[in-house]
């Protein structure tokens, strides 16, 4: 949890300088369907269930690229390449002709209507104020997603980051609108039930008033903040210029699409409920829930707002924890971090709970996963023996305030989404 001091609210440089790519897609002809190669982002995919999923859904999934399965690290990564090259020798995958920005469209069938454009974004530092991350990251996986770039030398997904537009009828915003009215390059529904719809945008006059847009404005990682560590890392390994200084990024102005904020739920692989019940008991208030899941998480969000609380499960029921012993929390949450980042959930269950009373390792996978949703989450505790810890989620504004001021949030604290659909575009470094 490290602490790098406010943000420059001014950039140190121009801004957000997005830059246009010959994307890759797939061809239509080549593959089953659109949606059938589609996969949600890598740490989205429940493993291995849905992975197996997605892998016998076409044998074109992109999910064969961002999620390879070999016996070793250098297997996976070398097979992701392999298979990369072969598809573009096949022409299943397609690099469009001239380079373009996307306007990049996803609905539900519940109303909610999110457009962005995705573009190379030019890297920069976190000092800098232009990119702000709110969430520490864990080497492990900054490893792993570094050797699968280089071995492809591809962004193969996009991070979804988030700016704050100022409602102008020009800029970035307005060449989204006009772009979303033309026939998109592809539209598909993916099985979750979202429409996802894709334009390129080529003509300069849009391209530079783009641009100019967004060199006066900074942007939150909302997803992706394991990528983002990675595309500097490998950024730090080549010369500049090159490829490497650019990311593949979905910008999306939140002021005209808010998105939706969930928490991120913790499996304690090692830890069986009565245990972890029985640790916690000295330090929380615990109290045994025997509703369903839904009526669960109501509860936890409706004692959420007075103070840090968990819902834990496993054991065929469900446990409120909540009210923690002030003495704890004291003795175990630095003191040095503004008030807003002390009382963070995560950042209690971290230095309190997981540290303190659980004594589990939080970089260790083999004791602790992140997953995504909450049924799943109950599913795997309940099979493994071991415990789910729920969360209740963050609100966006306390977490932008928070990366304002240079405080990045426990890992895995917030879930932001729609996420972008991998598989629609992709962006290889040598084409």
């Amino acid at each position: 949890m490290n602490y790098a001091g406010p943000a420059k609210e001014t950039p140190a440089r121009s801004g957000l300088e997005l830059s246009p790519f010959r994307g890759l897609r797939y061809a239509p002809e080549r593959v089953r369907s659109l949606s059938a190669v589609t996969s949600p982002p890598y740490d989205v995919v429940v493993r291995p269930d849905g992975l197996h999923h997605l892998q016998s859904a076409d044998p074109h999934n992109i999910v064969r690229l961002i999620l390879p399965q070999a016996p070793t690290p250098t297997a996976r990564n070398d097979q992701a390449a392999a298979t990369l090259y072969r598809w573009l020798s096949e022409g299943v995958l397609v690099a469009d002709e001239e380079p373009g920005l996307y306007v990049y469209e996803q609905r539900d069938g519940g109303g909610m209507l999110q457009r962005g454009v995705i573009g190379a974004l030019r890297l920069s530092e976190p000092p800098d104020g232009v990119v702000l991350p709110h969430e520490d990251v864990m080497p492990h996986v900054v490893d792993d997603r570094a050797a699968l770039m280089r071995a492809t030398r591809a962004n193969l997904e996009p991070l979804l980051l988030t700016y704050r537009g100022n409602g102008s009828a020009t800029g970035t915003s307005a060449v989204i609108e006009r772009t979303a009215h033309r026939p998109p390059l592809l539209s598909t529904t993916t099985e979750d039930g979202f429409g996802h719809r894709l334009w390129a945008v080529t003509d300069p006059a849009d391209l530079t008033e783009i641009r100019s847009d967004l060199a006066h404005h900074q942007a939150l990682i909302a997803d992706g903040h394991h990528r983002w560590a990675t595309y500097l890392r490998l950024r730090a390994e080549h010369p500049s210029p090159s490829p490497w200084d650019h990311g593949l990024v979905l910008l999306v102005d939140t002021a005209r699409y808010p998105l939706r904020v969930r928490a991120i739920h913790r499996l304690l692989h090692r830890l069986p409920v009565p245990e972890a019940l029985s640790a916690a008991a000295d330090h929380f208030r615990v109290r045994r829930l025997d509703v369903p899941l839904s009526e669960a998480l109501a509860t936890l969000a409706e004692v959420a707002p007075a103070g840090n609380a968990f819902l834990l499960a496993g054991d065929g029921a469900f446990h409120l924890l909540d009210d923690p012993d002030p003495a704890l929390l004291d003795r175990t949450v630095p003191a040095d971090r503004p008030e807003a980042w002390r009382t963070l959930d995560a950042t209690v269950l971290h230095a309190a709970l997981l540290d303190h009373v659980w004594h589990i390792p939080e970089d260790s996978p083999a004791h602790i996963a992140y997953i995504h949703d909450a049924a799943a989450t109950v599913a795997k505790a309940e099979r493994g023996g071991g415990t789910a810890v729920l969360m209740h989620p963050v609100r966006e504004d306390v977490v932008r305030d928070l990366a304002r001021q240079g405080v990045t949030m426990p890992r895995k604290s917030t879930s932001f989404g729609p996420k972008p659909a991998s598989g629609l575009v992709l962006r290889a470094l040598e084409i």
